[in-house]
């Protein structure tokens, strides 16, 4: 069962966490640009971003899905299926 419901307050969260670990405004980040080709993103930032979705949202995000959180939308997938701590 997900953990995490996915709505607009939810997401609002998530974009500002992303924005955070890119160094950049959270209105600036399209949905499905992708972060390391596009914002120029690193593995150091994912790990943060990783870290930071799991204290926010009490959840555990395996780090095997890291290579899949390559946009927002992607992270929104992710922490949906994220289970609860």
């Amino acid at each position: 069962m997900s953990a995490v419901t996915i709505d607009a307050a939810t997401e609002a969260k998530v974009r500002a966490i992303v924005a955070d670990c890119l160094d950049m405004e959270a209105d600036d980040i399209e949905p499905t640009a992708l972060f390391t080709e596009e914002y120029g993103a690193d593995s150091l930032g994912a790990i943060e971003m990783l870290a930071g979705l799991e204290k926010a949202f009490g959840v555990t995000i395996e780090q095997s899905e890291l290579a899949n959180m390559i946009h927002l939308r992607a992270v929104l997938d992710v922490l949906s299926q994220a289970e609860a701590r």
